[in-house]
């Protein structure tokens, strides 16, 4: 809202101290008042439905949330549905029809869509190439021809991890790492990642010691258990919605407590939030990336241009994170030039 001072009782006076004439006072206070009505009683031109793949306070989804409010600004408003299938998948499909019946509640004029099980569950069966709706993705680990995607009314952002750039930077803060050992949940986001590692491994500064695809906390345990702290490390993704003994889901902080018990040495990862949560580093992706490009993507499809002209991408920024209460407690002494230009944060837990 615009803030303006309203005139004293002895009147508006200018730099001179003389008082403003009474017409050209009247024209000033028209102005202000035509301001403050009109910034005051802007209405969002679009409305917009988001349907997320996991829970509310999920720290990716967070950042996705973050960069969707950037990108839409203030033409759009947003509303937000959650599917919570990290950590209850088998809710999914009717957490997705529960989303279909909001979205013909609400008739939007875009939705956005985050993470691959959205795509899958919802954007499938009930969107793509059977509404006029332009629906934009973000978050998506598969190759976008799993989903058949581009179609005709359907666009977005991939994402992919920074995995080469994150095994050279740890190997520059820990040279004696010589295997680098993969630990995720058995999911979509864990295969995707499996088919990007087998793609790239070739060109990775470390060996690749195995790709661990795990369900269960005894799982994960049993991966780390004769690693060698000094010469190998371990790359953690999309571990949320791994069991424990109990049966119950866990989130990516306790799971990494857990791991972080049974191995000593060197844990990296893909995200900020697994850094801030306690791994030594990372080249991170970022959730805001990914949803300032798909609502700015949507907003040029809401303004009239054709979605078949906005061509799937993929992120490319990526920024160097350090976990400096790790780097302390692995005794770890990087060389200044190591540390230029990275973000340095300690564990929030």
């Amino acid at each position: 809202a615009f803030i303006f001072k309203a005139p004293t009782s002895h009147g508006m006076t200018g730099q001179t101290g003389e008082k403003m004439k009474p017409k050209l006072r009247c024209l000033v206070l028209g102005l202000l008042f035509f301001i403050a009505v009109s910034s005051a009683g802007h209405a969002a031109s679009f409305k917009v439905l988001v349907v997320m793949s996991y829970a509310q306070n999920n720290p990716w989804v967070r950042e996705i949330e973050a960069g969707i409010e950037a990108g839409l600004g203030a033409d759009a408003e947003a509303t937000y549905f959650y599917m919570d299938t990290k950590l209850a998948p088998a809710g999914g499909p009717a957490k997705a029809k529960a989303a279909l019946a909001l979205y013909r509640e609400m008739r939007p004029d875009g939705v956005i869509t985050a993470d691959d099980n959205a795509q899958s569950m919802f954007v499938v069966p009930f969107l793509k190439d059977q509404e006029a709706t332009p629906v934009m993705f973000c978050g998506v680990n598969a190759e976008p021809s799993k989903y058949g995607f581009p179609a005709s009314n359907v666009s977005g952002i991939l994402e992919r991890g920074h995995v080469r750039e994150t095994i050279a930077y740890v190997r520059q803060l820990a040279p004696d790492i010589r295997n680098i050992h993969f630990v995720t949940r058995i999911s979509p986001s864990g295969s995707a990642l499996q088919r990007q590692i087998e793609a790239e491994k070739a060109r990775y500064s470390a060996n690749i010691g195995g790709f661990h695809l795990v369900g269960t906390t005894e799982q994960m345990k049993q991966v780390v258990a004769d690693l060698d702290p000094v010469r190998d490390a371990v790359f953690i993704d999309s571990l949320e919605g791994i069991i424990d003994s109990d049966g119950m889901a866990l989130n990516n902080l306790q799971l990494l407590s857990i791991l972080s018990k049974e191995f000593k040495g060197a844990i990296v990862g893909a995200n900020r939030y697994h850094v801030e949560q306690g791994v030594l580093t990372a080249v991170v992706k970022t959730g805001q990336e990914q949803g300032r490009t798909a609502a700015e993507m949507l907003m040029r499809a809401m303004r009239g241009s054709a979605v078949k002209d906005l061509p799937v991408t993929r992120n490319y920024r990526g920024k160097r994170i350090i976990n400096v209460s790790t780097l302390q407690r692995l005794q770890l002494k990087p060389r200044p030039i190591d540390l230029r230009g990275a973000s340095l944060v300690r564990t929030q837990n």
